[in-house]
């Protein structure tokens, strides 16, 4: 007979709680023992309820993705055809430009249910609880000249937008370049990473975290000011295939469009969907901090921005911060 565990114990009494004492008693641990125990589990997506004079109780186990059910979901020819599903990697990001250096095809797609060490622009990191996320990496093998790469990440941020918006019904918005805000609140982030040869991309990995499930409890007090989930947002949680199935189908349709008509289609609905536009703000860079009004995107991607005492400054990579005092 196997030596049984914390969690069979509980999931042999799944709709009663099961006392300290007794759980003590089975697995011969002490109560700080458990405590541990029942932390370990939470981190990897089991949500464990502690009653004082009534012990613990299995409340719900965490979701998990397959791929029978990832493929079942996709609708693209190409994006999301060559699948990788982990259940833990250090970054999808790795992962993916590992396969790209050994001549994966354009679409493949990694998937991971943790990431140990996802991370975000400007090196920060992402946070990946398992179960609850999407956090995914695509590659591409565009056929432009390196220096229009920022045009897929507005791209990317198109796509996502509208795939989400599509699913949720809730009110998305861009942040500049690439950062989709519900309320103010961010709710994904978007890295896109480039190998080149000769001033032409030889492939682009696209990585996409999506915060779709997380609950309050998953986010630091820090964060909870900053970020939201789409469950939190919309009051009910989303079928992570299904969405994984609809951000891949948005992102083949605009990446379709961008390589017959080029960016100007891209540009016109990235505008439409913006919340940094027309409002004064300070847009940090790396010469430092100027504020001003970013009225549009140029034809290259650079976004617009009028400054306060007249004349222009177009900008490629900056932060942009709170609006600024008038």
């Amino acid at each position: 007979m196997n030596q049984p565990t914390l969690l069979t114990l509980l999931e042999a009494q799944p709709d009663a709680y099961v006392s300290g004492e007794e759980i003590s008693r089975q697995l011969g641990v002490s109560r700080t023992a458990i405590w541990k125990q029942v932390r370990k589990l939470e981190a990897e997506g089991y949500v464990i309820e502690a009653v004082p004079r009534l012990g613990y109780r299995l409340k719900e186990r965490p979701s998990r993705l397959t791929e029978p059910e990832l493929r079942a979901k996709l609708q693209t020819r190409v994006l999301g055809r060559h699948l990788l599903l982990k259940a833990v990697v250090a970054s999808t990001q790795n992962e993916i430009r590992q396969l790209a250096e050994e001549g994966a095809p354009e679409g493949t797609l990694v998937i991971a249910e943790q990431q140990e060490k996802g991370r975000g622009r400007m090196g920060r990191s992402w946070l990946s609880p398992p179960g609850k996320g999407v956090y995914m990496s695509l590659l591409l093998r565009p056929d432009v000249p390196l220096p229009l790469a920022p045009q897929l990440t507005l791209m990317s941020a198109v796509a996502l937008c509208r795939a989400l918006t599509r699913v949720t019904g809730l009110a998305i918005g861009i942040k500049w370049p690439n950062d989709l805000l519900v309320e103010g609140r961010k709710i994904s982030g978007i890295l896109l990473e480039s190998a080149a040869e000769d001033e032409r991309i030889r492939y682009v990995v696209v990585g996409l975290g999506i915060a779709v499930n997380l609950d309050e409890a998953d986010y630091s007090e820090e964060l909870r000011a900053r970020a939201v989930s789409l469950k939190m947002a919309a009051g009910r949680a989303f079928d992570r295939a299904a969405l994984i199935g609809e951000v891949l189908l948005e992102f083949e349709r605009l990446y379709a469009v961008y390589k017959e008509q080029g960016f100007e289609p891209i540009r016109t609905l990235w505008e439409a969907n913006a919340v940094t536009l027309n409002k004064t703000v300070t847009l940090h860079t790396a010469q430092g901090p100027f504020d001003g009004i970013p009225r549009e995107l140029d034809a290259s991607g650079g976004l617009r921005v009028e400054l306060p005492g007249g004349g222009w400054r177009t900008v490629y990579s900056a932060e942009v911060g709170d609006a600024a005092p008038l």
